[in-house]
Formats: C-alpha cells, structure tokens, sequence
C-alpha cells in the first residue's frame, strides 16, 4: 500500500492520515513516495497526487474513500 504523495501538499497530508489511522486499525503496512523524486511517477501522477496504490494499482486520487478503501484493504 503506497500514497504517491508531494511535499507541501494540503491534500497529501490529509490523505497520509486517513491513511495512517485506517491502516494502523488494519494493521497493513503502507508508505509514502514522493512524486517529485521520480520522473516516471511524476509524469503519470503529477497533477493527481495524492494518488493512492494498492499491490502497485492505483485505487483512487486526491481523496480517500474510506469504505471503499477498507473493502479494498480487507480482500
């Protein structure tokens, strides 16, 4: 589970908490790539960020859809 994220980002952060919270309940590990430090992911993902990715698949952007993203966590 990884948040492609930027740093200064509003959105970022509020994602990497939601984040943070559902999976310490879950107990999933998870970690934060920074977009910027990546041209391929910055060339995909820039104007997205956050982007989340589960098993290396985006599952959604800009916000965490928390029912969504714990039945997606818990399959």
């Amino acid at each position: 589970m990884t948040v492609v994220s930027r740093q200064g980002c509003h959105l970022c952060e509020v994602a990497e908490a939601d984040v943070a919270r559902i999976c310490g309940e879950l107990a999933v590990p998870w970690e934060v790539t920074d977009v910027d430090a990546d041209p391929e992911l910055r060339a995909e993902y820039g104007d997205q960020v956050p982007v989340i990715l589960i098993d290396g698949r985006e599952h959604g952007y800009w916000r965490v859809e928390e029912e969504r993203f714990r039945a997606a966590l818990t399959r």
